[in-house]
């Protein structure tokens, strides 16, 4: 089937998709390009693929064909690749040992860049407050080049969500610029949590008070602190070689 008019029913109904309130009540989101479509695919989660006309690529799936006026409207980047999924969200899958906490992150694009260091230092869940930024956020989807497929995320209350994890032998750990162990003397225990914090705030108090230990990383004194993505890809890819 070929769209060619932004006034469609089913076209105004994918627009929705760009925001959060429409993603939720339908459990669905769009992504963009060759790459990620093709992610969705293998990871069993893709449900309609939408092709520039006139494109011949082969797609995962018999493709809907729509005109570049409707590709420019559904898609969030200034020269899109011509190419749009439809997906259903992720199911959540078993936490394992090694868990990585989010408190309140805001930026998508921090967001995206935690989620591919995470899964290429075996992560295996990444946890988020639910007043965090929405991971299915066009950006966030674009910065984490896919790798969101490919590890367990789930929302919660983070005060709660701790508390049942100490039940389950976790050991709670949150980072602070001053205190705490230096990340180079730190040993892993068998099953963590690292919480790592917003962007200007860092990790809240009242979560911070809820730790058993805490680490930081070590650096030059001219330096003040390192961006979220950039700490938390050192925190993960240090323990992840030990």
């Amino acid at each position: 089937m070929l769209y060619t008019s932004i006034e469609n029913s089913k076209i105004k109904e994918l627009k929705k998709l760009q925001t959060k309130k429409h993603r939720d009540l339908t459990n669905l989101f769009l992504v963009e390009g060759y790459k990620i479509v093709k992610e969705a695919y293998e990871q069993g989660i893709l449900k309609e693929v939408y092709l520039l006309e006139g494109e011949h690529n082969n797609v995962p799936l018999e493709p809907n064909y729509i005109s570049s006026k409707v590709l420019n409207f559904l898609a969030t980047t200034k020269t899109p690749q011509p190419i749009i999924g439809v997906c259903k969200k992720l199911e959540t899958k078993t936490l394992g040992n090694n868990i990585l906490m989010l408190d309140n992150i805001q930026d998508p694009g921090n967001l995206g860049t935690i989620i591919r260091s995470a899964v290429a230092f075996n992560i295996d869940t990444i946890i988020l407050s639910n007043d965090s930024v929405d991971v299915y956020n066009e950006k966030v989807i674009r910065s984490s080049m896919g790798m969101l497929f490919k590890i367990n995320i789930i929302y919660a209350s983070l005060k709660d969500i701790i508390q049942e994890l100490r039940k389950e032998n976790y050991t709670i750990i949150g980072t602070k610029v001053d205190g705490g162990k230096s990340l180079n003397t730190f040993s892993k225990p068998l099953k963590y949590v690292i919480i790592m914090g917003n962007e200007g705030n860092g990790v809240r108090k009242e979560i911070l008070d809820l730790c058993e230990q805490y680490l930081y990383i070590p650096m030059n004194e001219n330096c003040e602190s390192l961006n979220v993505g950039v700490a938390t890809s050192i925190i993960a890819y240090s323990l992840n070689m030990r």
